[in-house]
């Protein structure tokens, strides 16, 4: 797929030349590499519930306006805020997108640790800033596996990291190294619509947002070709006390970010991946920022306003302090004023 557009794009002018990549011995392939993540990820999870031999109950109280006060009876480590929106209603697993556990934003698959207080937050809430969020760290980490495997083995990928950007910039993004000869290289509309329909894939699979909590030395031997990776597992680590680092896995792509994620990857639904510029940077390898935009299930668009908003995530987004400020801004702008909060 994307392989088959860079070697048309070098071969162009080189009297048909094809360079193809030729790894060395001690180089793993995109997908071995995808492969030996996604093993370690099940040995540290299997381990982590070895942990707890014998099922111990919690008790978690929910705090939400239907059904106040309704205490459910579940296992410690095991039972997840998913599972509790299960004795409510099937409208609460259908749009719950986050957790609040005991005020702590938390993932609907990320098992509860202790008794505890949970509400849910949907894409409607009066406050929809920390729902936004997770839509975007999600659509970005999608796009992410699209981009790993999209060029095969003929051409590195270098997976660098997903800038946090707020809805108002109005593209998610991901930030990637590609091999070297494609430097030149400038994906087509035709491109970006091929990738689009990886994602769409993905997406249509309906694949669960995992969390996993380990370790640096964890982290470290799963992201050790990745030196981006391990320098961000390293800033992750020192920022607590017991050096954790938070994994987040669909399917059986892995990757490196704190989180929190949304349910499931079909919680998207109109999703396209818009462009891809260039960076520059002091490093010395070229930098890519792939961009995207979408709109979850729940608030789906007129195909105009959606045509607007595709326009939108092809410019650059760069200026992410500028941004910061707008949402602080129109945060305490919201506070002054009655009404709701628009969401995504």
């Amino acid at each position: 797929m994307a392989a088959r557009w860079a070697a048309r794009c070098l071969r162009g002018g080189r009297e048909g030349c094809r360079l193809l990549c030729t790894p060395t011995a001690s180089t793993l392939t995109s997908d071995e590499v995808i492969q030996m993540r996604n093993e370690l990820f099940n040995k540290e999870k299997k381990r982590q519930l070895s942990l707890h031999p014998r099922i111990e109950k919690i008790e978690v109280k929910y705090t939400g306006k239907s059904h106040p006060g309704s205490v459910f009876v579940m296992n410690k480590a095991l039972s997840t805020p998913y599972n509790c929106a299960m004795h409510l209603s099937e409208w609460h697993c259908k749009k719950s997108v986050l957790a609040l556990v005991d005020g702590e934003v938390w993932d609907m698959y990320r098992p509860l640790t202790k008794s505890c207080e949970i509400q849910f937050l949907t894409f409607k809430d009066e406050d929809p800033e920390e729902v936004n969020k997770a839509y975007w760290r999600s659509c970005a980490m999608i796009m992410a596996c699209v981009l790993k495997r999209a060029f095969k083995d003929e051409y590195s990928v270098t997976l660098v990291r997903a800038p946090e950007v707020p809805v108002i910039s109005g593209a998610f993004c991901y930030d990637v190294i590609l091999d070297s000869r494609l430097n030149d290289w400038k994906p087509t509309n035709d491109n970006l619509r091929s990738l689009t329909r990886d994602a769409s894939r993905l997406i249509h699979e309906d694949l669960p947002f995992e969390t996993l909590r380990v370790g640096a030395k964890v982290a470290h031997e799963m992201f050790q070709h990745n030196k981006y990776k391990m320098e961000m597992i390293e800033q992750k680590a020192s920022q607590n006390m017991e050096g954790i680092v938070t994994l987040h896995r669909f399917g059986d792509f892995v990757d490196v970010s704190e989180g929190p994620h949304i349910p499931r990857t079909s919680f998207c639904f109109q999703y396209e991946i818009t462009a891809a510029h260039n960076l520059q940077t002091d490093q010395s390898d070229l930098i890519r920022r792939f961009q995207g935009v979408s709109l979850p299930v729940h608030l789906k668009a007129h195909h105009t306003v959606w045509h607007r908003l595709l326009e939108r995530a092809k410019k650059l987004v760069s200026l992410i302090k500028k941004y910061m400020e707008a949402a602080a801004e129109h945060h305490e702008a919201k506070e002054g004023t009655e009404g709701k909060a628009v969401s995504i």
